[in-house]
């Protein structure tokens, strides 16, 4: 099979996988308790907060584990609003977020706050200007994904950061699908808080993380023990955490070189594509856009069609946010970068990985456009948009 769906998720490194077995079979005493099986789990944890942190530009004491991306961004929303409720209650965000949240911030509007939704521009971003302009004497927090789950743009988060700072606002970034794929320091950066998750960067599903800055007083998002210093109850996943740090660790190993070896894949994709199939388009930003993303919409087609013909041939893509596969909505990400319901309907992403190959790529690039060409000849539209240009 050739695996082209990273952004939805990733293979466990064969070393997290390693690092993870031990706290299964061995080392399964619960860290809560005092005797050394427990405290040797207790001291792991430890170790991985330490290792989260320092790829983070945070102190460790600053890294609560979760369950993943979608629980950390709600615990972030949700928690600064119960927080913050007495000091304000509007929050700013954009209209290409993923559904972690925007869900959550339909939420809070049904509980009395108001969120501003900022429109990006055609090629998925949006300015500091227009988050400085958003800003209310009653904002309380700024929420701007890092880099977008389906086109892959990357968002100016320094400069939002330093706009959030001039302003006295709290800035939390879902870098789910930034985390072990971008450099990032949340100090240099103005961060206050960052969600991440594990299975975007060849770690476990089901382990995640939310970064507190230091003087931030989230209410605990679930009550019961006193796990995590009193602020997320529940028996801690020693496993998942375990491979959470291993997998971060490696993936910020030598992350230049791996960038541009994934840089220069994606581009040959790209450029293999524009040439082969005319009428596509490439969505979001040419070049501020995730190393290995490439999101294409093909006039005249089904997105979902297109996905099952490279499905038999063994070549694994999606259609956008894997969260939502399955609807027949249209990407409101691509809906928001100006694309027609039609277009939205055609598009396919492709998202590489550690493992791809040129020659995997040339396979791809051997098939698609006949695909494309095959299901074009169905559309009554192309047929249409033919004769009239013939």
């Amino acid at each position: 099979m050739i695996y082209l769906d990273h952004a939805a998720t990733t293979p466990v490194h064969p070393d997290v996988l390693e690092a993870m077995l031990p706290y299964f079979t061995e080392e399964y005493g619960n860290p809560s308790s005092v005797y050394r099986l427990a405290q040797r789990n207790r001291k792991a944890i430890s170790d991985a907060r330490a290792v989260v942190a320092k790829h983070l530009g945070a102190q460790p004491n600053e890294i609560i584990f979760t369950s993943g991306g979608t629980e950390a961004d709600n615990w972030a929303l949700k928690g600064m609003a119960e927080a913050l409720k007495d000091k304000g209650r509007h929050l700013i965000t954009t209209n290409i977020e993923h559904h972690a949240i925007l869900h959550t911030c339909a939420y809070l509007e049904k509980h009395g706050f108001d969120v501003t939704y900022l429109e990006v521009n055609q090629d998925g971003l949006i300015t500091p200007d227009q988050v400085e302009q958003a800003i209310r004497p009653e904002t309380i927090l700024i929420s701007i994904m890092y880099a977008n789950n389906e086109i892959g743009t990357i968002m100016p988060i320094t400069e939002i950061g330093a706009v959030a700072k001039k302003h006295n606002v709290a800035f939390h970034t879902d870098a789910v699908q930034a985390v072990g794929h971008l450099p990032i320091d949340v100090q240099a950066q103005n961060i206050d808080l960052l969600s991440l998750s594990g299975h975007k960067f060849y770690g476990p599903k089901g382990s995640g993380a939310l970064y507190i800055r230091r003087g931030l007083q989230l209410p605990s998002f679930l009550h019961g023990g006193g796990q995590e210093r009193g602020r997320r109850a529940g028996t801690e996943n020693v496993p998942g955490i375990v491979g959470l740090a291993k997998a971060i660790d490696l993936a910020y190993q030598d992350l230049e070189a791996k960038n541009a070896k994934l840089k220069a894949l994606r581009d040959y994709l790209i450029d293999g594509i524009c040439e082969r199939i005319p009428y596509s388009r490439l969505n979001g930003h040419r070049e501020q856009r995730l190393p290995n993303n490439a999101n294409f919409s093909f006039e005249f087609i089904e997105g979902e069609s297109l996905l099952l013909l490279l499905d038999i041939e063994g070549i694994a893509a999606s259609s956008g946010s894997a969260c939502t596969s399955g609807s027949l909505d249209p990407s409101h990400v691509l809906l928001a970068i100006g694309l027609p319901h039609e277009q939205a309907h055609g598009s396919v992403r492709f998202t590489l990985g550690a493992d791809n190959t040129k020659e995997e790529i040339d396979l791809v690039l051997a098939k698609l456009p006949s695909f494309v060409e095959r299901l074009r000849a169905m559309s009554p539209l192309y047929e249409e948009f033919v004769r009239k240009n013939s």
